[in-house]
């Protein structure tokens, strides 16, 4: 878990002095794709969309610009999010 705790979140500003995971707060480490290696703060999120997983915005994704990476939780481990592709 130390090694999560070390990366950097998601929709954290660039220039962010502290871009990593705040005391707590849950995260997922996401996993393959163009986020790989962000962490995902899903504090507060429901039961059923910690299942589904989510599409998030990304510009370095297969569509650019106002394209989406969809990440979900690894069978057995869903503390990692795999990338399970882009979409526009």
């Amino acid at each position: 878990m130390d090694e999560l705790m070390r990366g950097r979140v998601y929709g954290s500003d660039h220039d962010d002095p502290n871009p990593g995971p705040r005391a707590g707060h849950q995260y997922r480490e996401l996993v393959a794709g163009p986020l790989d290696g962000l962490l995902l703060d899903v504090t507060g999120w429901p039961e059923d969309q910690l299942r589904d997983g989510a599409a998030l915005s990304t510009e370095i994704g297969s569509f650019g610009a106002g394209g989406h990476a969809l990440y979900g939780p690894r069978a057995g481990d869903p503390r990692c999010w795999d990338w399970r592709g882009d979409t526009p």
